[in-house]
């Protein structure tokens, strides 16, 4: 998937920094010290960083696209015509920081996962 846009008008109020999820399996010690990612500075052999680092690469877009998946999903949940509380697309949109468009986009592959086509979201 693309990345999301922000809504127009999201941000009206000056930029906003979001903090990244923390990484569980980090420790705190580790998350102090800004030159800490995962170990990968202590490894001195080019041959073994560049193996561990593709590793963590790789990790780290398996984790995002199966997170965007799980934001189609809610989306497609939020925008259920079946819910007494269902969300505008609009409204999704500006929750999620997205455009309009991609909201919708969003929603309809949240709808595609939960009728099973592309069942990777458990």
């Amino acid at each position: 998937m693309c990345e999301p846009k922000p809504a127009p008008g999201a941000r009206d109020s000056g930029p906003r920094r979001l903090k990244p999820a923390q990484l569980l399996f980090e420790p705190p010690e580790a998350v102090a010290d800004p030159e800490h990612f995962f170990d990968l500075e202590s490894i001195e052999d080019p041959r073994e960083l560049l193996a561990r680092s593709t590793e963590l690469a790789l990790a780290f877009r398996a984790a995002a696209d199966r997170a965007t998946e799980y934001q189609a999903v809610a989306a497609a949940q939020l925008a259920d015509p079946g819910r007494f509380d269902r969300l505008p697309t609009a409204v999704i949109a500006a929750r999620a920081e997205w455009s309009e468009d991609y909201a919708r986009k969003m929603v309809e592959f949240g709808r595609d996962l939960l009728r099973g086509s592309n069942s990777t979201v458990d």
